[in-house]
């Protein structure tokens, strides 16, 4: 779908890297090999989204590191977009609801650092129905085009330190 829309494999790629996770940062040659296309190619995406304020930039010793402008007008629309783009939306809809005492779902592996992943990794802290939780996560897998990891933890078992 996304493709549809845009037609540059950079320019999602970026979309992906900077607005599922608004943390992520990352300098030119750096997504040169996690992205495995030309520093040309990315360097007109970073500047187009710089230009429209989308991305922000700060230098760190000689390299000029971008990240996602969060104060941005579309950024909260963007990152819903890309959510639903990778299925996010179905996960909460379909595996949160009816599950019992959910405290806390961490996104963790790939997406947590704001990558493009065929593995979706979850933690669940709580007191959940974990039959339901598998049948579940087994109804999402079959309607996106990704793997689902997980885990559920108790909130005795899960500790603040780690």
């Amino acid at each position: 779908m996304l493709e549809t829309l845009i037609s540059s494999k950079t320019r999602i790629k970026l979309l992906l890297k900077f607005f599922l996770n608004s943390k992520a940062t990352s300098y030119l040659r750096g997504l040169e090999s996690e992205f495995g296309d030309s520093t040309n190619s990315i360097r007109i995406e970073l500047n187009r989204f710089e230009k429209a304020g989308m991305l922000t930039s700060f230098l760190q010793g000689n390299k000029k590191y971008f990240r996602a402008n969060i104060e941005h007008p579309l950024y909260n629309e963007t990152h819903n977009l890309l959510l639903k783009y990778i299925g996010f939306d179905k996960i909460i809809d379909r595996v949160v609801e009816k599950l019992g005492e959910v405290k806390r779902v961490y996104v963790t592996g790939a997406f947590a650092q704001g990558l493009d992943d065929k593995i979706i990794e979850l933690v669940f802290i709580g007191e959940l129905n974990q039959e339901y939780l598998k049948d579940l996560i087994e109804k999402v897998e079959s309607h996106i085009t990704r793997n689902i990891k997980y885990v559920v933890l108790s909130e005795n078992d899960f500790s603040y330190d780690h």
